[in-house]
């Protein structure tokens, strides 16, 4: 199993466009077979450091996630992320 988190600053934090990102990224599942779970996670500390937005997506193997990454679906969101992100931070791992 391959872990994909991805931590989002936006660059409007305030709640409403939060919530507008969270729901895209939310939109994707159960719409690309490869995804097996999602958790989108909004951050409650809101400190210097912190980002607004964690996608934590897991996948059955490094080839599943490379066919996420291209999947239209997927594109679809990172038009949008494209869009509203300040920075973007990520991490793969095997689970």
């Amino acid at each position: 199993m391959i872990t994909h988190i991805v931590l989002f600053k936006l660059k409007d934090g305030s709640t409403e466009s939060v919530e507008r990102t969270a729901q895209v990224l939310r939109d994707m599942e159960g719409k690309i077979d490869e995804l097996k779970s999602i958790e989108v996670g909004l951050d409650v500390i809101h400190s210097a450091r912190s980002y607004d937005i964690a996608l934590i997506t897991k996948f059955e193997s490094l080839e599943a996630l490379e066919a996420y990454q291209v999947h239209p679906v997927h594109k679809k969101v990172i038009e949008h992320i494209n869009e509203v992100r300040e920075a973007t931070a990520a991490v793969d791992f095997v689970s």
